[in-house]
Order: structure tokens, then sequence, then C-alpha cells
């Protein structure tokens, strides 16, 4: 694996964890969005899906024939965002309130499907998840000087 390669896995793993902060952020600040812009129903929670960042994507069963014994010739290229889908599958969080002006016949108010304990949840993991990178990022840093250091005396 080459030195700058190494780099560029650390700081797209940086990059596409800043990115689901991000959505997590939104995800938060809408919890109590009960319409949007063009009148239409509350706020969907957004869910963001990685992918393995390849140059010549192959399968899973493809990088283990790649892979050697001794000496690996599969050589990964990071991570990046593949898609950010809105959750379907939840439902919309049903509040009892006929005075809202976006109660239902009933009196019911659809708030979004958006659980702040999830989300806070997922907002540590993505946390942990981009200082584990920061990490990396500055061991092969503190590698690469010592390196220069090394061939420089």
């Amino acid at each position: 694996m080459a030195l700058f390669q190494a780099f560029n896995i650390a700081a797209t793993g940086m990059t596409a964890q800043r990115f689901r902060m991000d959505v997590i952020a939104e995800n938060i600040a809408n919890v109590n969005t009960t319409h949007g812009e063009d009148g239409a129903g509350p706020y969907r929670r957004k869910i963001v899906t990685f992918q393995e960042k390849q140059l010549n994507p192959v399968t899973f069963s493809q990088a283990l024939d790649q892979v050697d014994r001794y000496k690996s010739a599969y050589k990964g290229n990071g991570v990046r965002v593949l898609r950010v889908d809105e959750d379907e599958e939840t439902d919309f969080i049903m509040d009892y309130d006929p005075s809202h002006p976006d109660a239902d016949e009933n009196g019911y108010v659809s708030y979004p499907n958006v659980n702040t304990v999830t989300e806070m949840t997922n907002l540590i993991d993505a946390t942990r998840s981009y200082q584990a990178n920061v990490t990396a990022f500055g061991s092969l840093k503190a590698m690469t000087q010592s390196a220069i250091s090394i061939s420089g005396s």
C-alpha cells in the first residue's frame, strides 16, 4: 500500500463520518417539523449508507481471491457515501393536539419518525469513527516524519 494511499483512506473515512454527522444533525434539527415547504407531510428521517471506494469494483469473493497468504495484492481505496435514503419503514409519531394547525380531522398531528436517543447514539458512533480515522492519520503522519528524519540523517 502506498504511503499517500493510506493518508487518502483515513481522509475518506473522516469525510464520510463528517457527512454522516451532518445528516444526523439535520434529523435532530427537524424533530418537530410537521410539514415541508411544499406543504407535504412531516420530515422523514434520513439514513446514510457507505460503500467501499474502489477504482475497480470487485465482489467480496474476488477480493479474497486477490489476497495472497503472505502478501496482500488487494489495495483498499477508502470509503464513500453510497446514498442517503429516507426512512420509510418507521412510522410517524402521532400526537393528539386538536389545536395544532397541522392536526388531522381526528385531532392528531404527525411528527417526524426521528428518535432523538437513536440519533444521539448514531452521533456518538460517527464521532468515534471520525476520531479513529484522525488517530490513524496522525499515526501515519508520525511514521512519515520518522522515516524522513531517519533518511535525512
